[in-house]
């Protein structure tokens, strides 16, 4: 008897057993419950702590001691752990007391920090963040592809899945395993540093840009060749008060669910983002790192987010030492966990500080967990556990090959805009055999753009460069203007003023200088300017050398708006190449001279001036009631709009039906002709404008958009669906309905009025 109840404990007792966690047979929630249920609450709060790598510790704390200087508090970049070495984050790391690093640049630091975490109680493996937003380009020896704002400008989803992809297989290779982007804000003030991080003005394009890189980042969640990705920032930074970066916001509830939420809602709904990132900015008073609203009864009440959510950098200590909504730093900590904040980016006192506030009963060890629950979801589905480490040598064959390369070539081909041509391009080499390049960036890493580091010369194609490569024959004169623009000395442009008149053309770069890893840099992150005019005497180098009489070309470079419209008054060509990444060089090249036949359309609108900022194509029907008295209120290049060295012609556009009902829908059909002597690719654009309605609405929305690859003289039928989503707006009561009456169709080349043939139905 005694024996039988011997086993039946046994039994029971092996019954009761906790599940191992190791077990990768196990189902994710399983094995995440299984490790959770063994963790002390000091392993949780490790895992909501995200440090700075060892090695960039190391480096600033180096440079720190040799100035001799305090860091400032609003410079992000130079922020570090006072008191803190590297040693110190070893042994934290060894006692399970940081969950995450970011700045870990190499492969072999990533490999190290692991080791440290595998002889942790627990073995939880480190998830490694990096910037990687037009590539792992922040790592040296990455393919470098073109930034955000200029991709969109492709209006091409496929190329963004494809670039999220290739980046996805070369982060993996680094042993990175997060990235934060894509950012699916929308760019709505030019003087905002951070409009090259975006796709532009467009909800819709934005969107579908955002979606695609998603799903190229994360695939399925289930291979090694997976990353997280972090949609940002949430929400509405580009549309501060005054156009710098962590300043107010100040919208209606209107203007965010209408304008800046749906690009996060499609990321979630459509495909599952596994990470957001909140914003440095505030909202109707509310900062966004403590905002409830945004973070759960929006994300994830509405929207159905489950991934978790990251602060920015130290972005939760400014609630406090910026905002002024906490009395302390960990009363900081306190409202953030309680918004819906799951992971801190950085910062020594957070790890103790939780700690207390969970001690002394203000935050509940449950909700503690919540946050753990997410962010061991990711380590597990991201197959962590399994596999830690990254295989050095392996890894070497992975980044930077041949295929990469050829996407990034692709890629920055379909970026750059020509939006103005009066015939002189693409260029006839016979005629112009010798031609002088100067500006900013004519040869110069600053085609890269921002969140990149410096790449070694033989990946990088300057435009100098590519120019020499694709017509060797013609001799280029260069006058080096250096590659700061606000730095340019007068005796440079000068001299460059006296080789254009011995030239037969002259082709001159403008724009800004964005490379991360210049000191100087006028774009990106935490660079805003008052204005967009061109720095320096970049205006009167252009002007100057116009005036030598010989034809004259601009070639914009930069991450936002450049004001450029007294070369559009008086230069025969201007491209607008954005940043075009690291074979910018030979793309600009072989567009000048007509190897590649242009296609991209503006994804953001250039004003004519910095007083024209709030300019954009989906404003309201009063936005032009007035005019201006002292300049032409419309803008000087429209969204949507690029030329080609072909023509296209839309004739035949047709509706299915004239009338629908509320939950109807309506195909649109268009022939679209290349009515030139070349192949070519047209982006046909749909919108749609609410004719009458209880609230104001948009003249015109982005709806719908397709390339169109035609050749010579080819005519394609185009068409489009119109859905009930895609009439939706928020009524008087903030309930998205679709409101009867009539709705006018727009398709054409641009959103210029001129480029679009027009018909309408009516919702009955």
């Amino acid at each position: 008897m005694k024996n039988l109840i011997l086993l039946a404990v046994v039994v029971a007792m092996c019954g009761c057993a906790p599940k191992d966690y190791k077990d990768a047979t196990l189902p994710v929630e399983e094995r995440v419950e299984a490790l959770l249920s063994q963790m002390t609450l000091e392993e949780k709060v490790g895992q909501m702590s995200q440090y700075c790598g060892v090695e960039h510790v190391r480096v600033r704390d180096m440079r720190i001691a040799q100035k001799r200087k305090k860091i400032a508090a609003n410079d992000d970049a130079n922020a570090y752990y006072p008191g803190i070495n590297a040693d110190t984050l070893l042994r934290w790391t060894e006692e399970g007391k940081i969950g995450s690093y970011l700045h870990v640049l190499t492969v072999e630091e990533a490999n190290m920090l692991q080791e440290h975490a595998m002889r942790s109680r627990l073995g939880i493996p480190l998830i490694f963040g990096i910037d990687a937003i037009h590539g792992n380009a922040l790592a040296p020896d990455n393919t470098n592809y073109p930034t955000n704002i200029g991709l969109a400008c492709s209006f091409n989803p496929d190329m963004a899945y494809k670039i999220a992809r290739q980046t996805a297989k070369e982060m993996r290779a680094m042993n990175m395993h997060w990235t934060f982007n894509p950012n699916v804000d929308v760019a709505r003030d030019g003087r905002w540093g951070r409009c090259g991080e975006t796709y532009g003005e467009d909800t819709y394009l934005v969107g579908s840009m955002g979606v695609a890189s998603v799903k190229g980042y994360q695939g399925n969640l289930d291979s090694q060749d997976d990353v997280l990705a972090c949609i940002k920032h949430l929400i509405a930074g580009s549309q501060s008060v005054n156009g710098s970066n962590a300043a107010p916001t100040d919208v209606s509830e209107r203007t965010l669910r209408e304008v800046f939420l749906p690009p996060y809602e499609r990321c979630l709904t459509e495909v599952k983002a596994g990470s957001l990132m909140t914003a440095h900015n505030e909202i109707s008073g509310i900062p966004c790192h403590a905002s409830k609203w945004l973070m759960e009864d929006v994300m994830r009440g509405e929207c159905g987010f489950e991934g978790f959510v990251v602060s920015d950098w130290m972005d939760i200590e400014r609630l406090h030492n910026l905002h002024a909504v906490a009395e302390n730093r960990k009363e900081a900590f306190y409202q953030s966990i309680m918004a819906g904040m799951d992971m801190h980016m950085h910062g020594i006192y957070w790890f103790d500080e939780v700690i207390e506030l969970v001690r002394e009963g203000r935050i509940p060890e449950s909700r503690i967990d919540e946050s753990v629950r997410r962010i061991l979801t990711a380590k597990f589905r991201l197959g962590l556990f399994e596999n830690p480490y990254a295989d050095v040598e392996q890894g070497a064959k992975v980044r930077l090959c041949e295929e990469h390369r050829q996407t990034a070539l692709e890629a920055a081909r379909q970026s750059i805009v020509l939006v103005k041509n009066d015939g002189i391009l693409p260029l006839d080499v016979r005629k112009y055999k010798r031609v002088m390049v100067t500006g900013v960036n004519a040869d110069d890493q600053g085609i890269l753009g921002d969140w990149s580091s410096k790449q070694r010369p033989e990946n990088v194609t300057t435009i100098l460069e590519g120019l020499r490569e694709v017509a060797p024959q013609t001799e280029f004169v260069f006058v080096n203007q250096g590659v700061y623009p606000n730095k340019m000395k007068q005796e440079k442009v000068d001299e460059a003023v006296r080789k254009a008149r011995t030239a037969d053309l002259n082709i001159v770069v403008v724009g800004e200088q964005g490379a991360r890893y210049m000191k100087g840099r006028t774009c990106g992150e935490n660079r805003d300017r008052a204005n967009i005019e061109l720095l320096g005497l970049q205006e009167e180098l252009v002007r100057r050398v116009a005036a030598s009489g010989k034809p004259t070309i601009m070639v914009v470079v930069a991450g936002r708006p450049q004001n450029v419209e007294w070369a559009d008054e008086n230069l025969p060509a201007i491209l607008y190449a954005w940043e075009p990444g690291m074979y910018g060089g030979q793309a600009v090249a072989e567009i000048l001279y007509g190897k590649v036949n242009p296609s991209a359309k503006m994804s953001m609108t250039i004003p004519r001036g910095s007083g024209q900022i709030g300019v954009y194509y989906n404003y309201k029907p009063s936005h032009y009631f007035h005019k201006y008295l002292d300049q032409n209120p419309y803008p000087l290049y429209h969204f949507g709009y690029g030329l080609s060295y072909t023509t296209f012609e839309y004739s035949d556009l047709s509706l299915s039906t004239e009338k629908i009902s509320a939950d109807g829908t309506v195909d649109v059909e268009v022939t679209i002709t290349n009515t030139g002597e070349r192949d070519g690719v047209e982006i046909a654009q749909l919108y749609i404008r609410d004719c009458y309605s209880s609230v104001t609405r948009p003249v015109k929305e982005l709806k719908d958009f397709a390339r169109v690859e035609l050749k010579a003289g080819e005519s394609k039928l185009v068409k489009f669906t119109i859905t009930p989503d895609k009439l939706q707006f928020y009524n008087a009561d903030m309930q998205r309905i679709v409101e009867p009456g009539e709705f006018k169709v727009m398709v054409g080349s641009s959103s210029r009025d001129e480029d679009l043939m027009t018909a309408s139905f009516v919702v009955e």
